[in-house]
């Protein structure tokens, strides 16, 4: 087992299926990992797609050092602003026209609100109703009262991302043809058998160009970071940190893209992660 690192280290974390089952649980040896990397000198920092304010407050209230947000178009150091960025209205005008011709639902994020018709809202409050009837253990999920804006109110000339979904296959790979080279698509993460949903931001806006702010403002190597997660929008970040690690539960074409795989989010990933790359020891006592 290595000992703990003497070498200050950052870690940057996705936040669903990294930290948060999906919304639902955190373990208890995440939380101990993060709070003793942080007390050993380490930095740690979420990086995610959600908008910073529809981050959990159970996931905030761990207590990080700065944060990635919106899949990379904005990035904070503690309070400092260090890359922000938002789409050109006549992008997100070609965006808009796409959604609709197609009858997609789609939600559209500023730094820190989420927008989306009542449509919209009823079909995401559907799919979380399923998807707590598969889990019948008790919910004290943070997605279970999502709300977002009415998508009337949404400042279009402050929107950094776009999500959309529809109960249809294809809709990620047509989005990738009309759009490939003005935006970044990649699959999401929703749970809709069946269906597809995808995540888009500017070309070029990703997890891992705002890593490279962060380090860059912070004076840090490459080599210091670790990247762990468990989706499409943390394959940039992999690439640019020293070490990538993909979740144990992420899926296998994606763990093949990661340096290293840990184990599940509910099953100590974080901390078996933090423990291999000396950012916390790795005694048994603090795993449980």
């Amino acid at each position: 087992m290595p000992e703990r690192s003497s070498t200050p280290k950052i870690a940057f974390l996705d936040v669903d299926g990294t930290i948060l089952d999906h919304g639902r649980r955190i373990a208890p040896s995440t939380v101990r990992a993060i709070r003793e990397a942080r007390a050993a000198g380490h930095l740690v920092y979420l990086c995610t797609g959600r908008a910073a304010g529809h981050i959990p407050e159970s996931v905030l209230e761990i207590g990080f050092d700065g944060a990635v947000t919106n899949g990379g178009a904005f990035a904070m150091v503690g309070d400092v602003l260090v890359h922000g960025e938002t789409m050109p209205r006549e992008e997100l005008d070609a965006l808009l026209a796409h959604f609709e011709e197609h009858d997609l639902h789609y939600l559209l994020q500023t730094n820190r609100r989420v927008y989306a018709s009542a449509r919209t809202r009823a079909a995401i409050q559907e799919h979380l109703a399923a998807a707590r009837a598969d889990k019948p253990e008790p919910q004290t999920s943070p997605q279970a009262g999502f709300s977002a804006e009415p998508i009337e109110d949404a400042p279009l000339d402050e929107i950094a991302k776009a999500v959309f979904f529809t109960e249809e296959a294809g809709a990620v790979e047509r989005a990738r043809q009309e759009f490939g080279e003005r935006f970044h698509i990649v699959r999401g993460s929703m749970p809709l058998p069946g269906g597809s949903d995808g995540e888009i931001g500017l070309r070029g806006t990703t997890k891992g160009a705002a890593i490279d702010k962060v380090l860059e403002h912070l004076g840090l190597d490459r080599a210091d970071a670790i990247g762990i997660g468990d989706s499409w929008n943390d394959v940039e970040m992999f690439e640019v940190c020293g070490v990538g690690v993909a979740m144990g539960n992420a899926a296998p074409e994606l763990q093949e893209l990661a340096d290293e795989v840990t184990s599940t989010v509910l099953e100590n990933g974080i901390f078996d992660a933090f423990a291999r790359h000396g950012l916390v020891r790795a005694d048994a006592s603090s795993r449980s």
